[in-house]
C-alpha cells in the first residue's frame, strides 16, 4: 500500500495545478460519438498496456482489500476540450494518469455541444461502453448529475466544483450514495495571490472575473482582503487600490480587451484574471506598446500557457490554484481501497491541510514558477502556517464587497 500511495502522490503533485466556469469556447466537431483521442493519447495508451502487468502488480495490496476488477474510469469534459490547460485538461490527466498506475481501463468523452443534453448523452455514451466511474469537471455537470445519478445507482460519479447551489438550482437538494462533488475555499486561494502580489510592490490592482458565480466572488473577494491585509503591513493603505468587474462570461471578447486597456493604460500594474478563458483579455491589454502590465492566473498554474501564447516572460506573476488533480487521485484511491462511504452522497468543502506542507494544500500558489523576488517562498510559507493556525482569518462571505482601508472601485459587469 505503501508504494501505490507513493505513486498516487506523485501523479498528485504533478497535477495538482489548481475555472471556475470552463473554457473559452463551445465545441460541436461530432455529430455522433461523444469520444475524442489524438494520436498521441493512443500512443500513450498503447505504453500504458504494455505495462500493465507491473501496474497491477504495484496494486496487488488494493485488490486485496476491495474487489476493483469490474471499475473502468471516464471522464466527461465541459464545454471545452482536454487541452484547456485548466479545469479539463488537469482533470484529464490525473484522472488518466492513476488508470495508467493502476491498469484499469480509461477514456474521456467530449460532449457534442455545451447543454446538459449532450453531456447526458457523452454520459450514457459512457456508461454503455462498460465505464462505472465517471469524474466531471465543473459546475455545469449538476443538471447531468441530476438527470441520471439515481438511474444509474452502479455508476460512481466524482464531481469537481459542483456546489450544493449549483445541484439545488438544478433541483437535487441532496446527493445519492453514488456521487460525491468537491468545492474548495477560493477565497483562500484569492487571498494569497493579493496578499503576494502588494507585497512584491504592485499598488494598482484589478480583479476581472467571469460569471459572477460563488467561486468566481469567493476568489474576488479573497484577493481584496489579501491585498487589503497586505497594505496595512506595509502602512501604503493610500497608495493600493482595486479595480473590479465581472465579464459576464469565461472567455475573452473585444469588449472586455477594451476595458482591459483603459485600465492598464491607466494606470493598473497586474490583473487577476479570473475565469476560464477569460485571461485572453486581460493578456493582450497588458502586452500592447507603452504597456507593462502583468497577470495572476486562477485555478491551474497558467504561467507556461501564457508565456507561450503571448510570448513574454513573466507576464503571469502567480497563479490563485484548486488542487483538482490532488482531489482526483485522492478521491479515486479512496473508492480503489473500498473507503467509498468516506464520500458518499457529500459535498465536502477543501482548503488547507497542512500549515508545514504547502504543497499537498487544496488551495495554493505555484512555488516553482512564480516570477516574483520581493515575495518569497519563505514568505509564502509564513503566510500559509499563520493561515492554517487561524492567526489570519479570511471571510468567505459573498453577500457585499469586504470593508477595507484600500480603495476599492467596482464597475457594472461587462456582459
Amino acid at each position: 500500500m505503501k508504494k501505490l500511495l507513493a505513486m498516487v502522490l506523485t501523479a498528485s503533485l504533478t497535477f495538482s495545478l489548481v475555472a471556475c466556469g470552463g473554457s473559452a469556447s463551445t465545441t460541436t466537431d461530432t455529430a455522433e460519438t461523444a469520444v475524442e483521442e489524438t494520436s498521441t493519447e493512443e500512443t500513450t495508451e498503447a505504453a500504458a498496456e504494455e505495462e500493465s502487468t507491473e501496474a497491477t502488480e504495484e496494486t496487488a495490496e488494493t485488490a486485496d482489500t476491495a474487489d476493483t476488477s469490474d471499475k473502468k474510469i471516464a471522464m466527461i469534459t465541459d464545454s471545452g476540450d482536454i487541452t484547456d490547460m485548466s479545469f479539463n485538461q488537469t482533470t484529464y490527466e490525473a484522472s488518466k494518469a492513476f488508470a495508467e498506475a493502476n491498469g484499469v481501463d480509461y477514456q474521456y468523452y467530449k460532449p457534442t455541444e455545451d447543454s446538459d443534453e449532450a453531456r447526458i448523452a457523452a454520459f450514457n455514451n459512457a456508461v454503455a461502453d462498460g465505464y462505472n466511474v465517471i469524474i466531471v469537471p465543473g459546475y455545469l455537470f449538476a443538471g447531468m448529475i441530476a438527470n441520471v445519478a439515481e438511474a444509474n445507482p452502479d455508476v460512481t460519479i466524482i464531481a469537481l466544483d459542483c456546489s450544493e447551489f449549483d445541484f439545488t438550482d438544478a433541483g437535487m437538494p441532496s446527493l445519492p450514495e453514488n456521487v460525491c462533488s468537491f468545492t474548495y475555499q477560493e477565497e483562500l486561494a484569492g487571498y494569497m495571490a493579493g496578499y503576494a502580489v502588494v507585497k512584491e510592490g504592485y499598488k494598482k490592482l484589478g480583479f476581472l472575473g467571469g460569471m459572477a458565480v460563488p467561486a468566481v466572488i469567493r476568489y474576488g473577494f479573497g484577493f481584496v482582503q489579501g491585498a487589503n491585509d497586505a497594505a496595512k503591513d506595509l502602512g501604503n493603505t493610500d497608495e493600493v487600490e482595486v479595480n473590479y468587474v465581472y465579464g459576464g462570461q469565461f472567455y475573452g471578447d473585444e469588449s472586455i480587451t477594451a476595458t482591459m486597456d483603459t485600465w492598464y493604460q491607466g494606470g493598473t500594474e497586474i490583473v487577476f484574471a479570473c475565469g476560464g478563458g477569460i485571461f485572453s483579455s486581460a493578456c493582450e491589454a497588458a502586452i500592447k506598446e507603452g504597456v507593462n502590465g502583468k497577470v495572476v492566473g486562477v485555478d491551474v498554474d497558467q504561467s507556461g500557457t501564457i508565456e507561450s501564447q503571448y510570448g513574454v516572460e513573466g507576464l503571469c506573476v502567480t497563479s490563485a490554484m484548486k488542487g483538482l488533480g490532488a482531489t482526483v487521485n485522492s478521491t479515486l484511491t479512496d473508492l480503489f481501497a473500498g473507503d467509498w462511504s468516506k464520500h458518499a452522497g457529500k459535498i465536502e468543502n477543501l482548503g488547507l491541510i497542512s500549515g508545514d506542507d504547502v504543497s499537498v494544500n487544496y488551495v495554493q500558489l505555484p512555488t516553482e514558477t512564480w516570477s516574483m523576488t520581493n515575495f518569497t517562498v519563505d514568505d509564502y510559507k509564513t503566510l500559509v502556517a499563520s493561515m492554517y493556525a487561524g492567526d489570519i482569518t479570511v471571510s468567505s462571505d459573498i453577500e457585499a464587497m469586504p470593508a477595507t482601508d484600500i480603495k476599492v472601485t467596482e464597475f457594472d459587469n461587462i456582459h
